[in-house]
């Protein structure tokens, strides 16, 4: 802090200003855009991790700071028709989950969603050596062993079985997303 009372003597002694430094301010800029996107975007891809006997996966240390800032850790792990799960920071899910019940469920298709991703969600949260234990029965719907993707999707992570990632993925590149989506879910971002 500098102090201005020998400029102003009497009127501000007491007044001072704080110093900056640009390698504060960019330390600045760069914590205010963790916060604002979860700290994900830094590092979105996608990344090969190996599953411990207990069914823990390690998330990689680029993403923990941004989770533990962003949700203390705590976060919501459920299924996705494609066969994969899904992992959301807990306040994502939250905004999820109130449009998800939200819907009308008078169309089956919403059902069927509501049903999967509500019905399957759990809680999970990140051990002090940034750990998360997938429970068996979602494992075992991915069909996760040892070898396992888990892709950045910004907003939320997907959590694959090595080799029917590398199959979709290829799937996904000739097909070129022709398919349709019903008209009700065409402004649901999950």
């Amino acid at each position: 802090m500098r102090n201005f009372s020998r400029f102003f003597p009497n009127s501000l002694d007491a007044f001072s200003f704080p110093t900056y430094s640009v390698e504060k301010w960019d330390e600045v800029v760069e914590s205010g855009k963790k916060r604002i996107t979860g700290g994900f975007l830094s590092d979105s891809g996608g990344q090969t991790i190996n599953l411990d006997a207990k069914g823990r996966m390690a998330l990689p240390t680029g993403y923990r700071q941004g989770l533990i800032a962003r949700c203390e850790g705590r976060m919501v792990l459920t299924i996705h028709h494609d066969g994969c799960l899904l992992l959301y920071p807990a306040p994502e899910w939250e905004e999820i989950e109130r449009k998800l019940i939200r819907l009308p469920n008078q169309n089956p298709a919403v059902r069927r969603l509501q049903r999967m991703l509500l019905g399957h969600a759990t809680e999970v949260e990140m051990d002090s050596h940034g750990r998360i234990l997938l429970p068996s029965r979602l494992r075992e719907f991915a069909n996760l062993e040892k070898r396992v993707v888990l892709a950045n999707l910004v907003n939320k992570f997907e959590i694959w079985n090595e080799e029917a990632w590398a199959k979709d993925r290829e799937r996904w590149i000739n097909e070129g997303g022709t398919e349709s989506v019903p008209e009700v879910l065409d402004n649901l971002s999950i």
